[in-house]
């Protein structure tokens, strides 16, 4: 995640204040320049730098901790706070009828975007449609057609045509019925005269309520200039942070948000349309200090399990709190948590997981879990229909039979019974909440603790 590293070093750094009660000098310069080191070498602009620090020294040393707060936490809450504050709002965007413009260099990850937000608004109910004007890029066209399509909203672009001011203007009226209009233009490999004046005539025709710039989170420095220029050209209004699944620092798209006084829209990850998230300031930076976000999980399992529910129409995920849970279950559920997103961003919303956990964790600790997800699905091919349904009536016998048509070793089969039995367990604690639940408030106990093995096929 972008930052991830500021993240990692803070929290190493707040931990040392653990069981103190007060803050000497000393441990707050460590903190700062920790802060320092991180947000440079993520190419975050430098008087911003130094303005959150100096910021952060002053109010760590100065202000009085409130009744019974550890000096640990009231340095973190001051370090949220400013850090809330150094990445900004969240750009509005209102759900109602609007045109969207897309601008930014080739490769920025435009046409991915177009695609994405489209998915978005498509869940929050609204009609979306893009609109493809680059002629420029070989590719652009089919690219966007075929996202568009795994997104399942609408979509105009004409390869015949190569007059992007005639694309965007026949794609506003084939488009009508559509709520939502997000006009993807084409790119550059630098900022050259021709492409902004391609974008300053794209945006006189469609006159979109908002300009929004796409930037790569690997982008550095060069933010800064890109920002400027489209900023002078068309105006941006907000920024789209892509390509957070990568190694990418993020601190230039920062810089960019300051420099053109606008704010972040979308945060943009993966590879498929569902890889995207709204921007919420103090969400983002209650996962990077290892808080968890409560709100952000809850939206996304409660998402998921409505797709695995509309996909597989025979199953009703209510019905988990309401009697036996069964292997069937167990797979619909993985199913629901393969659509949740990379389980490494998921794990960062599950407060007490994410942070400290996570830096812990070998590097290929969440390939690890993908892949066992996945032998168990192949052992579940290989059982009969009453063994999915009473998997305690399952036996040694059944374990080697099981064991050769699924090509899985016996150990393997236990540890997918053992997880369902610990599963099951922890269900039997939220019988009563089903019909009309609060997913939110399952949440919360499955954070509290109890239940034995957690609420997934990870352990």
């Amino acid at each position: 995640m972008v930052l991830d590293n500021l993240g990692s070093s803070l929290r190493g750094s707040l931990d040392k204040l653990s069981g103190k009660t007060r803050v000497s000098e000393d441990d707050i310069e460590e903190i700062v320049k920790e802060i320092q080191r991180s947000l440079l070498q993520a190419d975050v602009d430098v008087s911003l730098v130094m303005e959150l620090s100096d910021s952060i020294k002053t109010r760590s040393l100065e202000e009085e901790p409130p009744g019974g707060t550890t000096a640990r936490d009231h340095v973190l809450s001051i370090v949220y706070e400013e850090l809330v504050g150094l990445v900004g709002e969240s750009t509005d965007i209102p759900l109602e009828n609007q045109t969207i413009l897309l601008a930014g260099l080739q490769g920025s990850g435009k046409t991915t975007t177009s695609a994405k937000m489209a998915w978005w608004f498509s869940k929050k109910g609204l009609r979306p449609a893009v609109i493809q004007t680059d002629t420029f890029r070989p590719g652009a066209y089919d690219q966007a057609k075929e996202m568009c399509a795994r997104a399942e909203v609408d979509f105009y672009g004409n390869p015949d045509n190569d007059d992007p001011i005639d694309i965007a203007r026949q794609g506003l009226k084939e488009t009508a019925d559509a709520d939502i209009h997000i006009v993807d233009t084409a790119g550059r490999h630098a900022l050259e005269d021709d492409l902004i004046a391609e974008i300053e005539e794209i945006e006189a025709e469609v006159n979109p309520d908002r300009n929004l710039l796409v930037l790569d989170a690997a982008i550095g420095q060069g933010a800064k200039d890109q920002a400027q220029q489209f900023d002078e050209s068309i105006g941006i209004d907000g920024v789209v942070i892509t390509k957070l699944d990568g190694t990418a620092k993020g601190g230039g798209a920062l810089t960019a948000v300051n420099e053109t006084d606008s704010s972040i829209a979308f945060l943009g990850s993966g590879e498929t349309v569902q890889d995207v998230e709204r921007f919420e300031p103090n969400s983002f930076i209650s996962r990077l200090l290892g808080m968890g976000d409560l709100g952000q999980l809850t939206e996304r399992v409660q998402r998921a399990m409505e797709e695995t529910q509309e996909e597989e129409e025979d199953w009703d995920p209510e019905d988990m709190l309401k009697g036996q849970f069964t292997l069937k279950d167990m797979r619909h559920q993985m199913n629901a948590m393969n659509k949740m997103g990379p389980l490494e961003q998921v794990m960062d919303m599950i407060p007490g997981f994410g942070g400290g956990i996570m830096d812990e964790l070998p590097d290929d600790a969440m390939d690890v879990t993908k892949d066992r997800m996945r032998s168990f699905e192949v052992i579940m091919d290989s059982m009969t229909e009453n063994e999915l349904e009473n998997p305690r009536s399952i036996g040694a016998s059944q374990i080697r039979r099981i064991s050769r048509g699924s090509g899985k070793d016996e150990e393997r089969i236990r540890e997918l019974l053992q997880q369902h039995k610990m599963m099951s367990q922890t269900l039997k604690q939220f019988q009563g909440m089903g019909q009309g639940g609060d997913m939110e408030r399952m949440m919360k106990k499955m954070q509290g603790g109890g239940g034995g093995g957690g609420f997934g096929p990870f352990g």
